[in-house]
């Protein structure tokens, strides 16, 4: 297990506050549940890329950040808290992903020749 990018820990550090934040911030019902459900999936992904580095981890995250940045209006979250953290936390796990994406030598020479090689 090896940590390549420092994009990945900083999600998991998130998805880890995603799921105690429901605790910390008096949540109640399917708010709880559905933000510890999409906090351990932003660890799974986040470890994920520990144990087998791809890129393909970081297309899953920018999913669940947009879950996390939806959630809250599909749900109800309660306090208004809550939302703020939901959508900040999917904002950051987007951020986070994408700037993986772009800095990432092997996505960028894969994205370069899949996409660029028949321009001109």
């Amino acid at each position: 297990m090896r940590i390549q990018h420092w994009q990945d820990v900083a999600s998991l550090v998130v998805g880890a506050w995603l799921v105690v934040s429901p605790f910390v911030l008096g949540m109640a019902g399917a708010a709880v549940w559905l933000t510890i459900a999409l906090g351990l999936g932003v660890i799974l992904f986040a470890v994920e890329a520990f144990v087998i580095p791809s890129y393909l981890e970081e297309w899953g995250e920018m999913l669940l950040g947009l879950a996390l940045m939806v959630a809250p209006w599909t749900v109800g979250y309660e306090p208004g808290a809550a939302t703020v953290s939901s959508v900040l936390s999917g904002l950051l796990v987007i951020l986070f992903a994408v700037w993986e994406l772009m800095t990432d030598r092997d996505f960028s020479t894969w994205w370069h020749d899949r996409w660029h090689h028949g321009a001109g």
